[in-house]
């Protein structure tokens, strides 16, 4: 299949490997920044191809995994409700709250459907006049057009029982606030090809000027992570701290314009809370006033739920590439997929589960 056969090819991989082998002369750390990328390096054994003295960590790259424990409190009360249809794509289901998950409200008989896509919950809503529905908006900049697409639409046929529960966080403020940290060992960063897809290169130049670390948006496949690996550590061992475009079949330096004004026109950049990690400035979307009434918080008046983290989950560290989850006292034991204390266990793209899935030997 093009674009995906010649990304596997398990020659070019061992060529890579090799080639990134013969230009490591020193200790280097980098940071894969998306979920799909760390599930790529564990699952294809990625990391184990590599010169001891390269690291890889992986960062908080999983928008259902930083989705804050209160978020999630809030959308099982909403669920809860009988006059409430809640809309979730079906990798929230199992993330647990305080208190269950929505899968556990689902069966007890709340109204819970898994939808695979935004507009599906403004279908719905038009086809149940006499219900609410709320969709709950989680993601990075990837998903931020569709969401906003689906309000949009709820406001222009003036669908008024629909609103979203808007959970979305930003990639470079996260970045930065990795970078900042006095316990940061990231070096280098391998960014979200998709993400970039949509936002281009340009957010990414001050943060790799001001804390002198090179950044290469970068594909999913083994090929294409070896690839923005290579550039990566070729920028490292020759001083340069530039912003460089692995993934240039997708992504181009100022991304998708449309998708861009769509995403201001609905939303408004706000802090954000992250799981695992507390609140960083300016790294969250929220709906503009011209969209408020749209925003299921205030319409339900659910704003002041709070909730306190698990002190046995190290999901935090994990999302900072502080540990890794095999450092997890309690990973594989009494945190599982079946049984998660964190949503990386859970989440589709968490690195827990990668490691649960694929390293569970070590």
């Amino acid at each position: 299949m093009k674009y995906l056969d010649e990304y596997r090819d398990a020659e070019a991989v061992r060529k890579l490997a090799k080639e990134i082998g013969q230009i490591t002369t020193r200790p280097w750390t980098i940071m894969e920044i998306c979920g799909g990328q760390t599930h790529a390096i564990v699952k294809f054994g990625i990391d184990q191809l590599l010169p001891k003295n390269l690291t890889l960590v992986h960062g908080p790259g999983c928008p259902v995994c930083v989705t804050p424990l209160e978020m999630i409190d809030k959308a099982l009360a909403l669920a809860a409700r009988p006059n409430v249809i809640f809309c979730s794509f079906g990798d929230m289901l199992r993330v647990p709250g305080s208190q269950g998950d929505l899968f556990s409200v689902k069966a007890n008989g709340g109204q819970v459907k898994v939808v695979y896509s935004p507009l599906d919950a403004v279908k719905i809503a038009e086809k149940n006049p006499d219900k609410e529905i709320v969709f709950f908006a989680v993601g990075f900049e990837t998903t931020a057009p569709a969401n906003a697409m689906a309000v949009y639409e709820a406001k222009l046929r003036n669908i008024r029982n629909f609103s979203v529960l808007v959970s979305h966080v930003l990639v470079p403020p996260a970045m930065e606030a990795i970078l900042s940290s006095p316990d940061n060992r990231v070096q280098g960063f391998l960014a979200a090809g998709h993400v970039c897809t949509v936002m281009g290169l340009t957010e990414y130049l001050p943060i790799a000027q001001k804390h002198k670390v090179p950044i290469v948006a970068t594909g999913f496949e083994p090929v294409d992570i070896l690839q923005g690996l290579d550039m990566c550590i070729r920028q490292l061992e020759e001083g340069r701290t530039q912003v460089e475009n692995q993934y240039a079949r997708s992504v181009r330096t100022d991304g998708n314009k449309a998708a861009q004004q769509l995403i201001q026109k609905i939303f408004q950049i706000s802090a954000r809370k992250w799981r695992g990690i507390g609140e960083i400035p300016q790294s969250g979307l929220e709906l503009t006033q011209e969209y408020v009434d749209y925003d299921a918080e205030k319409k339900f008046k659910i704003t002041d739920i709070s909730a306190q983290e698990s002190t046995e989950c190290i999901a935090g560290q994990v999302l900072r590439g502080i540990k890794k989850p095999g450092e997890c006292p309690v990973f594989g034991t009494k945190c599982t997929p079946e049984t998660p204390l964190g949503a990386p266990m859970v989440s589709s793209e968490g690195a827990c589960a990668a490691y649960y899935r694929y390293r569970r030997y070590n």
